[in-house]
């Protein structure tokens, strides 16, 4: 009967060490469209942040569902929203449906460079884009904005009339409306299709980011690249995002370390942005592709169009739009 006792306290101590531990225990699910460890920027980052919580007996656990594995590219937001889902590497503009404001994030002309995009990201314009994002339920862990490049079949892109009478695929609404007033033609298309777009003959030319424009191999389709260099129209942000409620769940230590983990990610971001453009004229120069990039001359005068077509059309579908535009053109 002792013996019997002393087992069954030993038993109601084991139970409720495994209940503490268990309730102690925080499992996070982080989604993203990329595939999975093949050096992509947005898995990478991803990647920092979970291997600095599961490595380091944090009482996090961080699993990673890279290639649209746990939900489509535009249902992370509303997962995260709703309380499916902790941790995503999101374009932002992916929810402007949701919030027109965000569109702002893939808007032409809007971030110069990679040294412009970091003054962009603690201004006020980007502060109250995220607070937007808090009134949804969504923090931002680590900022990230990505640069992209024009592609062409015939003559270089560089100017708005270059590409009178072309067939442009392009990314975004924003740019499709940018385009279209330089006097392109607009074919929608994923960024998975623009190679067979332009073999075919359905594309003259296309934009996309740096990634992209290699990873799909589109350097042997085309003439010509303009890669974004100093002037770049083409940037997006796409930062890695987490649900406020899923961070309020963290103790104070565990969301110190988290935050640290972010910022380790952030860093490494910036420098890896900055490598994809170099990889991206690397890849089309081997490819015996021309490279040029666009003079602060050549940008404006397609900041010009896009004045009068995105840049309207946005200040005149969204309240306010006109005052966020200009707070976004005002950082220099």
């Amino acid at each position: 009967m002792h013996v019997a006792k002393l087992f069954s306290a030993a038993a109601l101590a084991a139970s409720l060490t495994m209940t503490a531990n268990s309730s102690s225990a925080i499992d996070f699910k982080a989604s993203h469209q990329w595939p999975g460890g093949r050096g992509d920027i947005r898995d990478e980052m991803v990647q920092i942040i979970a291997r600095h919580m599961n490595d380091n007996d944090t009482g996090v656990k961080i699993r990673v569902y890279p290639g649209k594995s746990l939900y489509k590219p535009k249902e992370q937001w509303g997962a995260m929203t709703k309380g499916r889902l902790d941790i995503t590497a999101f374009p932002l503009a992916y929810a402007g449906g949701r919030h027109p404001e965000f569109n702002l994030t893939l808007m032409p002309g809007l971030v110069k460079n990679h040294d412009h995009a970091l003054r962009l990201n603690d201004s006020p314009f980007m502060q109250e884009i995220k607070k937007v994002m808090d009134k949804a339920g969504v923090m931002v862990l680590a900022d990230t904005w990505l640069a992209g490049g024009f592609v062409s079949k015939g003559k270089c892109v560089l100017e708005p009339d270059d590409v009178k009478g072309m067939k442009f695929r392009a990314a975004g609404k924003a740019f499709n409306q940018m385009l279209e007033a330089a006097g392109a033609t607009i074919t929608s298309m994923p960024s998975s299709e623009i190679y067979s777009g332009l073999q075919t003959g359905v594309l003259d030319g296309a934009n996309t980011s740096s990634s992209s424009l290699v990873s799909y191999r589109i350097y042997e389709q085309v003439k010509c690249l303009t890669a974004p260099g100093s002037n770049a129209l083409w940037f997006m942000y796409e930062p890695i995002l987490m649900a406020k409620e899923s961070f309020e769940k963290l103790t104070p230590e565990q969301q110190k370390a988290l935050l640290k983990a972010a910022d380790e990610a952030e860093k490494y971001a910036s420098d890896a942005a900055k490598g994809a453009d170099q990889k991206l004229i690397d890849a089309y120069k081997k490819a015996g592709v021309k490279v040029v990039e666009m003079s602060a001359e050549q940008a404006a005068l397609w900041r010009k169009i896009a004045d009068t077509s995105s840049y309207a059309a946005f200040a005149a579908d969204v309240e306010a739009g006109r005052e966020l535009l200009d707070m976004a053109l005002a950082i220099e």
